[in-house]
């Protein structure tokens, strides 16, 4: 008997510490990056930029999504929020990714309210086979984020490419960390790791 008294009271115990032991919602996401406050949203054509996008996630510790994923009030959400894009369309004036994020940024982003957060971009182009546009769609997200008047971080010196022009230059940099899956794979991953190193003293985390 007095060892049933005492399971009982072990249980009641246990069961009234869990009663006001806080708890996170079903389906909530855990914070288990560098800074929850912070993610990566991307769109691929042939995966090389999924590929790159993985590389950044894996440095910085945070989440990838697909920007044609991205919910009313997703973004908004973040205060850090890095960008990517492929170029498709070369030499075009917009709609330079011929991704989701074509559509995302003349008919979502005008509506939605990011004035004051931090983004960088980083874009993937070939610059062998397209060295006049290369990443040209890394300029379309920079231009386009820094309007709606989020602060931009990231920029990147153009040493080590061999591209002719590129619309992602600014002031003689790149407006991010631009990547060559085509020619230049093997340096990828390194590059990222330097970025995300460079947005940290940045105070982008």
């Amino acid at each position: 008997m007095i060892r049933f008294i005492s399971c009982i009271s072990i249980l009641f115990i246990a069961s009234t510490a869990y009663a006001f032991a806080p708890h996170s919602p079903v389906g909530a996401r855990i914070a288990t990056s560098l800074d929850a406050g912070a993610a990566i949203y991307y769109s691929t054509s042939t995966g090389n930029t999924e590929t790159v996008a993985g590389y950044i996630a894996k440095a910085a510790g945070v989440e990838s999504f697909y920007i044609e994923d991205a919910k009313d009030g997703d973004l908004e959400s973040y205060d850090s929020i890095i960008v990517g894009a492929p170029t498709w369309h070369t030499g075009a004036e917009e709609q330079r990714s011929g991704t989701a994020w074509d559509d995302f940024l003349y008919d979502k982003l005008p509506g939605i309210a990011l004035e004051g957060k931090k983004v960088a971009v980083f874009g993937v182009g070939d610059q062998e086979s397209y060295g006049d546009n290369f990443c040209d769609a890394a300029g379309e997200l920079y231009d386009l984020f820094k309007a709606k008047g989020c602060k931009m971080l990231g920029l990147t010196s153009t040493d080590g490419y061999n591209h002719s022009d590129s619309k992602a230059m600014r002031d003689g940099k790149f407006c991010g960390l631009m990547c060559d899956e085509d020619n230049q794979y093997d340096l990828s991953e390194e590059r990222a790791k330097a970025w995300i190193d460079q947005l940290k003293k940045e105070g982008f985390f």
